[in-house]
């Protein structure tokens, strides 16, 4: 059989997969052996599974491939962030980010979920790029797998959080982003708890209200950066079909059906979104349901006029929200020396 007639065995259900092994005469536990072996122990290749005979290995070799995302190249920033690249079995390349914080124990890492983004954000290096293709689970799970060992191997530590907020829109690959969640939180995978698993969308208000219906457990950032839709539509063109007053409906409706946590993410622009009035605009929209704002250093992209606001702007804009009982945490730029950052990952050193 030629390599591009065999199927990806990370695609099947594990009603198929079992199936398929009693199509290859074999009993329903070897599917349970397999499943762990993609989904616990991330085994890219057939060969690894030595609870498997030989001659099954074989079997499965000659039907079936599992379409490994490996990783190439590893950026270390000066503040400990390291920046992987991947390359897809198709010769694609995507970027994911580790954020070591030491001190509180906490390892997140940014996976990307799509090659590419169609959305366009203005201030953003993928949006910049075309999307390409969406990712498999299998190649979202392969990101864990392989920023886990490097976690393990730099700081002795296993990874603590998730943070979909790498390349591409999550919402705009719904399927495989659901089904990377199932299999990094369901005790026969990974077994992270969902609440360690947050999800940024730029906001797509009929696939937030399709999470709510679905129950899921994971939190959901809302990338917001403006809290007017004048100015949100002029640097994320989504909210032209997605406008601020869908959207906190859509957001009110997924807190009073999960009751899962909800952020803002909010990047500060030198003189655009960062005045007093700004802010207060932004309060109105933390009085819909409990909300916290993750207030974000711009990191700069090369061909963008965008500035980052001061310092000093920055603590007064955060200053009048926590005034006004929001909650708030002004977050400060991880990995920008690697282009590593909120916003950077456009695989500029591939």
């Amino acid at each position: 059989m030629k390599a591009n007639d065999k199927k990806d065995i990370r695609q099947f259900t594990r009603e198929e997969l079992t199936s398929a092994l009693k199509e290859l005469g074999e009993p329903s536990y070897r599917a349970d052996q397999i499943w762990k072996w993609l989904w616990n122990e991330g085994a890219g290749d057939f060969d690894q599974m030595t609870n498997l005979s030989k001659k099954l290995r074989e079997k499965l070799s000659e039907k079936y491939f599992i379409p490994k995302a490996k990783a190439f190249k590893v950026q270390n920033s000066n503040d400990g962030t390291l920046k992987s690249v991947f390359e897809l079995y198709d010769g694609a390349i995507i970027e994911a980010v580790l954020i070591p914080v030491p001190k509180d124990k906490r390892f997140t890492l940014c996976v990307s979920c799509q090659v590419g983004c169609s959305l366009s954000c203005s201030f953003c290096a993928t949006g910049k790029m075309k999307r390409v293709r969406n990712l498999t689970a299998g190649e979202i799970v392969d990101q864990f797998f392989e920023v886990n060992k490097q976690s393990l191997e730099t700081f002795g530590h296993a990874l603590t959080n998730i943070v979909y907020m790498g390349m591409g829109e999550p919402l705009l690959n719904y399927k495989e982003v659901m089904r990377s969640i199932h299999f990094i939180s369901h005790p026969d995978g990974i077994n992270m708890s969902p609440r360690r698993i947050t999800v940024s969308t730029a906001g797509i208000a009929k696939m937030i209200r399709k999470l709510a219906d679905d129950e899921v457990r994971f939190n959901l950032a809302l990338s917001l950066h403006a809290a007017n839709d004048e100015k949100r539509n002029e640097i994320m063109a989504i909210n032209e079909q997605n406008d601020l007053s869908c959207l906190m409906e859509a957001l009110r409706y997924f807190y009073k059906k999960t009751g899962n946590r909800i952020s803002y993410e909010y990047i500060a622009f030198q003189n655009f979104n960062d005045h007093p009035e700004d802010a207060r605009e932004l309060i109105k929209l933390c009085k819909h349901f409990p909300v916290r704002v993750n207030i974000i250093e711009y990191n700069p992209v090369e061909g963008l006029d965008f500035i980052k606001s001061d310092e000093d702007r920055l603590d007064k804009f955060a200053a009048i929200l926590a005034n006004n009982d929001v909650r708030v945490t002004v977050r400060r730029s991880r990995g920008k020396d690697i282009d590593a950052a909120c916003g950077q990952l456009a695989n500029k050193s591939v």
